[in-house]
């Protein structure tokens, strides 16, 4: 037992150490990733869903790839997905809202 008790700190330590660098590699990609647009990105984004509905009314979309459009349903499922999770947060219980 204190054999094991006396390892402790020295695997502590080689844990952090062996995950520093990916915690790093985290942190580069997340302060790009998770920032919220900037004004300057606001005319691409006014941009991107003029094209959105644009391909909706032309009919665009129909001439999809068969692996385009499964990604894009599966962007689509993992938006609704963690808008029902947030929703599952926001009203802290899984079924209805207390009233």
């Amino acid at each position: 037992m204190a054999n094991v008790v006396a390892k402790v700190p020295s695997m502590i330590s080689s844990a952090l150490t062996q995950a520093r660098p990916k915690f790093n590699i985290f942190m580069k990609y997340a302060r790009v990733e998770l920032a919220p647009p900037k004004l300057s990105e606001i005319p691409q984004i006014k941009a991107g869903i003029a094209k959105l509905l644009t391909s909706a009314k032309t009919g665009a979309w129909k001439q999809q790839t068969v692996k385009q459009a499964t990604l894009n349903t599966l962007v689509g499922a993992e938006v609704l997905f963690w808008f029902f999770v947030g929703e599952c947060i926001g009203k802290r219980h899984f079924v209805g809202y207390k009233v």
